[in-house]
């Protein structure tokens, strides 16, 4: 497990594309129990652990994901997520270029229960939910392109349901459009970075995640830096 920050009130770790964020059908341990017995073993703290989820990646999706160690850490930053206090910045690798440069796509989704999938809308339809983000391409290599995306919402699969709906399905996601899977199951989607001011310390913070060890994503680290 990669710890990407961490002090007394809250810690961030580097997400692969196997680890499901909390306990599912599955019965694979969640990446909240691995970071309890990581803190556990670290202080050699007697009795429970008490870690707080304040946001979720898609199991198929790597990246930063923030954790809160404390309940006046875990309070603030709910509140900090809810007044879109918190900048998060992800990666998406694609196949088809995007329409345009950089470009800010709003529509409207609804899920699907029981498919576990997202559909996008042009114009709100019962139901459905504003979703908004910004793109811009970063890179572009092997037939591949690199865009960095700024959420605005947080909806159910937003980033993957939306950059399918103008033709951009990400790499390995056979869900929305996507032909092919990728060999480790996941898809190129990377929470890169996160930022805000610390619920506690209230200085600046931003974190960062190393993207996943494949020649892609290697290739576009050093195209990028």
């Amino acid at each position: 497990m990669e710890v990407l920050y961490e002090d007394n009130h809250i810690i961030a770790v580097n997400k692969r594309v196997s680890d499901i964020v909390q306990g599912d059908k599955t019965g694979d341990e969640p990446l909240s129990e691995k970071v309890k017995s990581y803190i556990k073993k670290k202080y050699n703290k007697p009795g429970k652990v008490y870690l707080g989820v304040t946001h979720r990646l898609d199991r198929p999706v790597s990246g930063a994901l923030l954790f809160a160690k404390t309940s006046k850490a875990l309070g603030r930053l709910n509140e900090m997520f809810k007044n879109k206090e918190i900048k998060k910045i992800y990666w998406a690798i694609v196949k088809n270029k995007p329409p345009q440069l950089e470009e800010t796509l709003n529509h409207y989704l609804i899920k699907n229960q029981k498919k576990n999938k997202s559909f996008a809308y042009d114009k709100e339809e019962k139901d459905t939910k504003r979703a908004s983000l910004t793109y811009k391409i970063i890179a572009d290599a092997d037939n591949y392109y690199l865009l960095e995306v700024e959420l605005h919402t947080g909806r159910h699969h937003q980033i993957r349901c939306q950059l399918a709906k103008i033709g951009c399905p990400i790499k390995g996601d056979l869900k929305y459009g996507f032909p092919r899977s990728n060999p480790d199951g996941g898809i190129s989607l990377h929470a890169r970075k996160i930022e805000f001011v610390h619920p506690v310390k209230k200085e600046s913070v931003g974190i960062v995640a190393p993207t996943p060890d494949d020649s892609l994503w290697k290739h576009f680290n050093q195209v990028v830096n």
